[in-house]
């Protein structure tokens, strides 16, 4: 039996509106795969350094998997084509040479849900030195306009699992093409079975507070004494074979907040014993004080 285990995010509903002093602008409907980012620039800036330094932060490779994914799917063009139905793509950055150096981050300019990126400057220098300078609040501002995307189309369609309530005191948001392969009051799994490549997968158990005691030693007692021991046992693999972590993978370690509770994300990779079977995971370890546990 192939087992693999994923996260995932809880999905809630994007909604945006505009207002143009007392009249209301209609805006057509963006469109885009998530993660689409259409790129607004010559050819001759796209082909030197100003389109390196673009793809050295847009199209770096996504942490936490087994194969580079970069960060966002490119499509390149020169900003004078910019017209019609092709400025209803969600994600836009464009950079072009102007008569000031300027950079602005807009929302929904020309269809809804929108961010894009302007950039223009009088020099190649000065184009690249505001791609460094702005390149992290342009992605965070992508990022989550992703997210409320991808929360929007999960609403469409929602699994009830009312006994995840039941028995952790929880719930959450996931798209209803995930059934349910095994519940109860030691763990819970939802499983996505996917064409060809196997199944993505929600593995939700619990663990006392004590068993992570602090920030420096967090990662180490995530993975070992929780993730590996705990969860690897709790998982059903085939002929007596174990899940665990792949160690030979640095695995990437966060602080963060999960649905405003504070939480340890960890993002790595995960085999089993003595078989061909590995992948990458994301765990998020949330800290609930009121019931004394992870």
């Amino acid at each position: 039996m192939k087992s693999i285990y994923f996260t995932s995010l809880i999905f809630l509903t994007l909604i945006s509106c505009f207002n143009n002093g007392n009249t209301n602008t209609y805006k057509q409907k963006s469109v885009g795969n998530i993660n689409s980012l259409q790129v607004l620039v010559t050819d001759e800036l796209w082909n030197n350094k100003v389109g390196e330094k673009i793809r050295d932060y847009f199209a770096a490779p996504t942490e936490g998997l087994p194969q580079e994914e970069p960060l966002f799917s490119i499509n390149q063009m020169d900003p004078s084509t910019f017209s019609g139905f092709i400025k209803s793509n969600r994600l836009f950055l464009h950079v072009t040479i102007g008569e000031e150096d300027n950079y602005t981050l807009v929302t929904d300019p020309y269809a809804r849900p929108q961010i894009g990126a302007i950039i223009t400057a009088k020099t190649e220098e000065s184009l690249i030195k505001l791609i460094v300078e702005n390149q992290k609040e342009i992605i965070n501002a992508y990022n989550n306009s992703e997210i409320k995307e991808r929360q929007r189309r999960t609403a469409i369609s929602l699994k009830v699992i009312d006994s995840l309530y039941e028995y952790f005191g929880l719930t959450i948001n996931i798209p209803s093409a995930y059934r349910t392969a095994h519940k109860g009051k030691h763990f819970f799994w939802l499983r996505k079975d996917l064409q060809k490549t196997g199944s993505t997968n929600i593995f939700i158990y619990e663990a006392p507070i004590n068993k992570i005691t602090s920030d420096s030693l967090a990662l180490g007692q995530i993975l070992t004494i929780i993730r590996d021991s705990i969860g690897g046992s709790l998982l059903p693999v085939e002929d007596n074979s174990k899940f665990g972590t792949d160690y030979s993978y640095s695995p990437n370690f966060y602080v963060t907040e999960l649905d405003g509770n504070f939480a340890y994300k960890t993002k790595g990779m995960w085999d089993i014993e003595n078989e061909f079977m590995a992948g990458p995971f994301v765990n998020y370890a949330v800290r609930d004080t009121i019931n004394n546990r992870y």
